[in-house]
């Protein structure tokens, strides 16, 4: 039987006067210590085993004691329960090792840098999200097996209260979270069974949203809408039709099309999203708006659009600031198209998706879907098109209403 003990270590003493709160794990009459951090005796309370508010750190330092006396009880009880021999050597070496006492903070920090040295898209975005659990944490750090369903759901309550009040919103900062705890059990960090997510457990799911897009009508408004040529509000609705054009290819990967991509009319590039490469055929709309751009071709390597021409590409971050305020001044010239063209909808940048969706209706079969809008699952196809072709619901309810 192996015992968890938290103490004042009295024995021990530094040049201030201080002793080290201790970690004590006792196996077979053999104490194991792991010394957490220095403190004045005055500041310790002997029955409680905690600091006394005395201590300026006294929060952070009782939530330490806490989280490794809570991890060296789970590292007893994973043991028993699968019946492992252990010392009281062996679990204080764990305690102390580098990998096996990697907490959250310190993980997250790899996972921010692996994803920032792979130029991959969102790592902003992500380290806002990372930023969010810490502050709900007030900045303490934990390790992985106590982040539990509990504390999840407590999250959830306090992004909701503190103004995140989109459902996406806040699944996406649990994904976060959760990616960073599957990095965990993938390198050995935590045991599987502490994961607090899935079945039976918290299931992240993002908010539906209704999602409209224009009908031809509304596009072609914009098409023949009088812009003066060369101005930013032109060069919006240029980016915003190649978009749709090409069935609603992403903002940030219609600003990363190099002219080297097109080859012979047709267009090949790697989805940032999922980074599936793929080739699609220019229509001759989207070819008309090329020739608009190809007087600023400094060479076959060079953006077709201007937003990312001086971005510095060896820096992930300087692209997705740069894409990220390309985006907000689309949003905005946007806005000024829909009213000139008598628009009664909000347009965005990721409406011509929509719009795309909407016109295809239930008219192109949804395997051929699926390959224009390069999803990797058929089910995620049939449900973004359900959000368009409403053909059965409204041939039933004109049914039932027919008399």
């Amino acid at each position: 039987m192996a015992s968890v003990k938290i103490l004042l270590y009295k024995s021990k003493q530094n040049s201030k006067g201080q002793h080290p709160i201790a970690l004590r794990i006792t196996k077979d009459r053999i104490p194991k210590y792991k010394f957490l951090e220095y403190i004045k005796l005055k500041d310790w309370n002997e029955e409680k085993r905690e600091v006394r508010q005395s201590h300026h750190s006294y929060k952070r330092l009782n939530n330490l004691i806490d989280n490794e006396y809570v991890r060296a009880k789970n590292l007893i009880l994973d043991f028993e329960a699968k019946g492992k021999k252990f010392t009281a050597g062996q679990l204080m070496t764990i305690l102390k090792g580098n990998r096996d006492s990697m907490t959250f903070s310190k993980l997250a920090e790899e996972y921010l840098k692996e994803k920032e040295l792979s130029n991959k898209r969102g790592y902003s975005s992500d380290v806002s999200r990372v930023e969010k659990f810490k502050n709900f944490l007030n900045g303490d750090d934990i390790h992985f097996e106590n982040i539990t369903e509990a504390l999840l759901k407590r999250y959830e309550v306090y992004m909701k209260a503190n103004g995140l009040k989109s459902k996406t919103s806040r699944a996406n900062c649990l994904s976060v979270v959760r990616t960073i705890f599957n990095k965990a059990i993938t390198e050995g960090i935590v045991d599987a069974e502490y994961y607090p997510f899935g079945k039976r457990k918290l299931k992240v799911k993002p908010g539906k949203t209704l999602k409209i897009g224009l009908d031809k009508e509304e596009i072609k408004k914009i098409e023949t809408l009088e812009l003066e040529e060369g101005s930013t509000t032109w060069h919006t609705r240029n980016v915003f039709l190649f978009s749709f054009y090409l069935a609603g290819i992403r903002i940030s990967d219609t600003l990363h099309l190099k002219w080297n991509d097109i080859q012979s009319g047709r267009l090949y590039y790697q989805m940032g999203k999922n980074e599936k490469p793929d080739s699609l055929e220019l229509p001759e709309k989207a070819l008309r708006i090329l020739s608009r751009y190809e007087k600023y071709k400094m060479n076959t390597n060079d953006f077709v659009f201007p937003e990312l021409k001086k971005a510095n590409l060896k820096d992930p971050r300087d692209i997705e600031r740069k894409i990220n305020a390309a985006a907000t001044k689309f949003n905005v010239h946007l806005k000024k198209i829909a009213e000139k063209a008598e628009i009664n909808k909000k347009i965005t940048n990721h409406i011509s998706r929509h719009s795309f969706g909407n016109i295809a209706g239930s008219n192109i079969p949804v395997q051929m879907l699926q390959k224009l809008y390069r999803h990797s699952h058929l089910s995620t196809t049939i449900g973004y098109q359900s959000n368009f072709d409403h053909t059965k619901t409204d041939e039933a309810l004109n049914n039932v209403l027919d008399f």
